[in-house]
């Protein structure tokens, strides 16, 4: 049975078997918390699904060969029975013959009815799916998916809590602003992947050369790519962390990172090209953050270097002897 977890201090010694029961506690909570957002993400699975399939590009307004336009087609039908109806209700009215009026005013009605029958807009696209059990088994998946999303932070702060105490004052001093900046990081990366990457890729993707194609869309793969492309670059978004990581470890430097941009600026590209959707658009959209965040995380270190050395110019002046100068 798992016990509650307690503070535990830089100078706390713990046995293997109180890590252990610290870990699996820890566990619990991980995995306490999933299950709560995965029912919460069942149960609103259809405000998630229709959020997702805001990406998809419109239906277009003619079929032209292709599926995909059929339900255009069929409005631009029902608006061409309406205006034979308007025009045959013209005819009835302008006609004195009882016997014609009649005849007239059926062939409206029939006319109308008809119309009605048929869609009277072009609704939003969707994907299909092509299995028994592929609609239940893809609104599982994407609860999963949204309830890993949600629970991030949570799971984050749960590792970070874990591996605290091990860190001395000075180390905990850079952790426990990185335990609140990763969470947030990430989900400024997954919302910028959902409103600025996923439409104009998905566009493109379902645009490029659809004259030549029945443009039908499988939802287990439309959503996982979705998905995985918010969840790579809420990732990438992690890029500052992990250069102040080896800022703090020793390993680079402000002047590091400007004097070596240009290859840092191809191993991001290659970043960019190897998460989901490596088509010119998504890849450029992807690699923008990268970019910016690199660059502000290059005025971010330059200004940790001269803080630290400030405090190694401050802590030299406190060591010598009163009345020596330091020069």
């Amino acid at each position: 049975m798992a016990k509650a977890l307690r503070p535990i201090g830089h100078d706390d010694r713990l046995s293997i078997v109180d890590h252990l029961d610290e870990l699996r506690t820890r566990l619990i909570i991980c995995g306490v918390a999933l299950v709560i957002a995965f029912g919460f993400c069942f149960w609103q699975n259809q405000r998630l699904l229709d959020a997702l399939n805001r990406a998809l590009p419109a239906t277009p307004a003619t079929s032209q060969n292709h599926i995909s336009g059929l339900t255009g087609d069929s409005v631009n039908e029902r608006k061409g029975l309406l205006k034979a109806a308007a025009a045959d209700k013209q005819l009835a009215a302008s006609t004195a013959n009882p016997a014609l009026k009649q005849s007239y005013l059926q062939a409206a009605a029939g006319l109308t009815e008809a119309a009605q029958a048929l869609p009277s807009s072009t609704g939003k696209r969707l994907p299909i799916t092509i299995g028994v059990g592929e609609p239940f088994t893809t609104t599982l998946t994407v609860a999963a998916y949204f309830a890993l999303l949600i629970t991030l932070p949570v799971l984050l702060y749960q590792v970070y809590a874990f591996v605290i105490p091990a860190l001395s004052p000075e180390e905990k001093s850079v952790a426990l602003p990185a335990m609140l900046a990763a969470p947030a990081l990430f989900l400024a990366g997954a919302a910028f992947a959902y409103f600025f990457v996923l439409p104009p890729a998905v566009h493109f993707l379902q645009g490029y050369n659809s004259q030549n194609f029945d443009i039908l869309v499988q939802a287990k793969t439309y959503y996982k790519f979705q998905i995985f492309t918010m969840l790579g670059v809420g990732l990438a978004f992690q890029l500052p962390l992990a250069l102040l990581a080896l800022h703090r470890l020793g390993v680079i430097n402000g002047s590091t990172l400007t004097k070596h941009w240009r290859y840092a600026t191809v191993i991001m590209a290659v970043i960019a090209a190897a998460m989901p959707g490596a088509d010119p658009v998504s890849t450029a959209f992807e690699m923008l953050p990268l970019v910016v965040l690199y660059f502000a995380s290059i005025v971010m270190l330059k200004i940790a270097d001269r803080r630290a050395a400030a405090r190694v110019a401050a802590e030299s002046s406190s060591s010598l002897p009163e009345g020596l100068d330091p020069t």
